[in-house]
């Protein structure tokens, strides 16, 4: 009986397919959202359907209304946490904040100055100061602890530090030049 030769051809087909197979599948996973990964604040315990039980902080992450048009710095003083937003009214970034003893009133800032690195008024070391407002001896500016310390909120030293992780620090750097708007809201 002769020997068939579709055999070879066959095996190669599928192992071509599951090849194929496999790289979407490595693709797909690559570019799909990691639920595993967003950020939580306090206690947000999931539900066995995977919602999460907190609306409020779960709505927290959203640009709110009334912060001002155009490109700018918003800091919600009751959340804790900044946005930063493009021309296009759109943010392109937030992050939780810690808040130190102090804080400015609501209102529109501009960023007047800027310091690759310091001494927080805590005696903090901190790098990418960015400094909004002063009033009353003390001075209101973003910068984030080379050791990841947050303020102390209950200090009794009246300090204006505004805190954030060293990888939001450098992304707040890198949109906050000189004369940017910084809105600060309740």
């Amino acid at each position: 009986m002769p020997r068939s030769s579709t055999g070879p051809a066959v095996a190669v087909l599928t192992a071509a397919a599951l090849g194929v197979v496999g790289f979407l599948g490595y693709q797909a996973k690559a570019t799909a959202p990691d639920h595993r990964t967003q950020e939580r604040r306090g206690s947000h315990a999931d539900d066995a359907k995977g919602r999460t039980k907190d609306k409020a902080a779960q709505k927290s992450t959203a640009l709110p209304g009334g912060s001002g048009t155009g490109e700018r710095i918003v800091y919600a003083l009751g959340d804790s946490r900044v946005w930063l937003v493009g021309a296009d009214g759109k943010a392109t970034r937030t992050f939780p904040v810690g808040a130190s003893s102090a804080s400015p009133d609501p209102g529109t800032y501009q960023v007047t100055s800027r310091n690759p690195s310091g001494v927080g008024s805590d005696g903090v070391q901190v790098e990418h100061i960015v400094v909004f407002h002063q009033d009353g001896g003390v001075t209101f500016g973003f910068s984030a602890a080379m050791d990841g310390a947050m303020p102390d909120p209950q200090a009794q030293k009246k300090t204006g530090a505004v805190r954030e992780s060293r990888a939001d620090g450098t992304a707040l750097w890198e949109f906050a030049q000189p004369g940017t708007k910084v809105v600060v809201i309740k």
